[in-house]
């Protein structure tokens, strides 16, 4: 009976095989999973517009090219009575560059998230206004759109990222109170991380705001020149919150409105001596003039603000101020008809149609080629 078996399965496996083989070669692979749509790409590695979600974010034309870097632009429109104009569209912006107009390739609308990359110093000048510091910064970010993203970064002879961007307020409140006093102030070198090497890691539109006494003691990688030099090619703008730690703040009578891009206060306070908040061991006036100078640049280069909040009300308010703008910026980008050189600075000037409305932008910026491959990664995601 067994003999009769074998055969008989030998020739039914036989039968069978084709239809097996058959199925096999028509049965399609499953494809992998993809946990993120990457947009299709043309033969000339642009990316098909057809492809990008907008999400508040909008590009013009058949296609985004990859061929050179997009310069992007940070743009605040207010009426003649400083109120902020929201719900423009992109045909209402003009951009030139040197005087040539520029086609907007990229525009993201006052509804877009934001990050804000909060940079905190905390050398040992604060050792006595930490706590005020941990409750302004924490009402910064109750300011922000519950969309909005914070990265916290402290910095005295340490730089330490406390939390990377997250919109998790409870993450963020708790990154805060981790930072600690620590000795001297590696202000310089803590820029310079951030805009070498924080800022690409976070798409879209982003700023870094700035809380800081101002005086640099202890960097040894970056320098005042290196990291205005790198301000001038970043296209986030910083803002700069320069805090008084040195004791003198009673003088002034420990209120007041900070002035935007000067220090002091008003309402019937006297004013202090512009750029001197007052001194702490191991500084003089001139040292405070220097980073006065130095927290200017970095706004102004950027087409951010700086404010001098010389009391806990006034630094209070700066962030308000602060809060509000970046919720009411819109984001332009374009691709520069002329190739540039690296290095080159270019005029930027934008405008709107409407006359009587007043437009705060940076109005330069300097070219760098290694600005390509940061853009060809965050641009799109």
């Amino acid at each position: 009976m067994n003999r009769i078996k074998l055969p008989l399965f030998v020739l039914l496996s036989v039968f069978l095989l084709p239809f097996s083989l058959y199925a096999q070669s028509g049965r399609k692979t499953a494809e992998p999973k993809q946990t993120k749509t990457e947009p299709a790409k043309t033969e000339d590695n642009s990316v098909n517009e057809s492809q990008v979600k907008p999400g508040g974010e909008t590009v013009e034309g058949d296609v985004i090219r990859f061929d050179t870097s997009l310069v992007t632009v940070p743009v605040s429109v207010m009426d003649r009575y400083g109120r902020y104009v929201p719900l423009l569209r992109r045909e209402q912006f003009r951009l030139l560059e040197n005087g040539v107009e520029q086609k907007i390739a990229y525009f993201a609308t006052t509804d877009s998230p934001f990050s804000v990359v909060l940079l905190i110093d905390t050398s040992g000048s604060t050792q006595f206004r930490l706590e005020d510091i941990h409750k302004a910064a924490i009402d910064f970010v109750d300011k922000l759109k519950a969309t909005d993203s914070v990265m916290v970064m402290s910095f005295d002879d340490r730089i330490e990222v406390q939390c990377k961007a997250t919109t998790d307020r409870e993450v963020i409140s708790k990154a805060i109170h981790r930072t600690r006093t620590g000795g001297g102030t590696r202000l310089y070198d803590a820029v310079d991380d951030i805009l070498k090497k924080q800022l690409a890691t976070i798409p879209g539109r982003k700023a870094v705001v700035l809380f800081t006494d101002g005086v640099d003691t202890t960097s040894h990688r970056a320098t005042y020149d290196s990291t205005v030099r790198l301000a001038e090619e970043s296209d986030a703008p910083i803002y700069s919150v320069d805090y008084d730690t040195s004791g003198m703040n009673s003088i002034y009578g420990g209120g007041g409105i900070p002035i935007p891009g000067g220090r002091g206060t008003i309402l019937g306070l006297p004013l202090p001596t512009p750029g001197i908040p007052g001194t702490t061991s191991g500084s003089n006036p001139g040292d405070y003039r220097r980073a006065v100078r130095y927290l200017h640049a970095l706004s102004d280069t950027t087409g951010g603000r700086f404010y001098s909040g010389d009391s806990l009300f006034g630094i209070a308010q700066a962030f308000t101020w602060i809060a509000e703008e970046l919720g009411r910026q819109y984001s332009l980008g374009y691709y520069p008809t002329l190739a540039g050189k690296d290095g080159e600075r270019r005029q930027i000037k934008v405008k709107v149609t409407e006359s009587d409305l007043v437009v705060k932008a940076r109005d330069s910026y300097i070219y760098s080629e290694k600005a390509k491959k940061f853009t060809q990664v965050t641009r799109i995601n």
